[in-house]
């Protein structure tokens, strides 16, 4: 394996990478920095997108993933015959070491309510994910690699993909976008089939499995916050009915895909 091509310096970079992002995720909430948590910026900024609290756990599920993922790269888990190809490799670790410092860097905009700064660095992180995934798409990965690396990145990806438009609406709160004179219940549901259909899209062209599980999550989050007490207690019935309409056609490709893929086994 040619040094040039994936060495130990790229990946100490990587790891240093996801270290500063985690680090920094993790202080901010605890100090908590600017005296806000992440949460509470959210809050800061009501809107009918914003999913449930509880569903930001799923940090913990992607922090998981992304520390397997930078401890594969660094030699981990692989047998000496079965090392994957180094410029596949570096081509991830270029894209996540980006999207890590941008994720890192969204968290002082964030908290420093710096919202517009937040929303591009938000496209930089999507950006990166697509990439990422585009280049895992065209690769014949062994089931090693369908775990450490396809995995992490479809749940990330998922994700954010849902992450980028509830940030663009805090964004239009921000600047105080009053939606050209319609409801907010109107555009609330707008927007979340521009979700659906961008994320479906994505879904049954990947066929991947883990990224429409990311997208159930967070509508699911979406549903909690209206039909809970502690939310809008159902005040919003017309986003209730669209949210649960983008969720069952989610299920339905998470179905479709699972079906096909056995027959085309059998």
């Amino acid at each position: 394996m040619p040094k040039s091509a994936y060495g130990p310096g790229f990946k100490v970079i990587t790891v240093v990478a996801f270290l500063i992002m985690v680090t920094i995720n993790g202080v901010a909430n605890i100090l908590p920095l600017n005296g806000m948590t992440t949460g509470m910026v959210s809050n800061a900024y009501p809107n009918l997108f914003s999913p449930a609290g509880l569903t930001f756990a799923i940090w913990g599920v992607i922090y998981f993933l992304l520390a397997c993922y930078t401890l594969y790269q660094l030699g981990f888990f692989q047998k000496e015959g079965e090392r994957s190809d180094p410029k596949f490799m570096k081509t991830i670790s270029v894209y996540f070491v980006i999207s890590s410092l941008a994720n890192a860097a969204w968290i002082f905009a964030w908290h420093y309510q710096r919202i517009p700064i937040s929303m591009f660095l938000m496209v930089v992180i999507l950006v990166c994910l697509i990439l990422i995934n585009k280049r895992i798409q065209k690769s014949r990965l062994s089931k090693k690699e369908e775990f450490f690396l396809k995995l992490p990145f479809s749940v990330y990806f998922g994700w954010i993909t849902v992450a980028t438009i509830a940030n663009a609406t805090v964004l239009l709160v921000s600047i105080g976008w009053d939606g050209f004179g319609i409801s907010e219940v109107v555009w609330t549901s707008a927007v979340s089939i521009v979700g659906l259909l961008i994320g479906g899209a994505r879904l049954l062209k990947d066929r991947d499995i883990a990224y429409g599980i990311a997208l159930i999550w967070a509508y699911l989050g979406i549903l909690i916050r209206h039909s809970g007490k502690s939310g809008f207690a159902g005040r919003y019935p017309a986003v209730i009915a669209v949210v649960v309409a983008c969720l069952v056609l989610f299920i339905v490709a998470e179905g479709y895909i699972l079906v096909s893929g056995r027959r085309r086994l059998a």
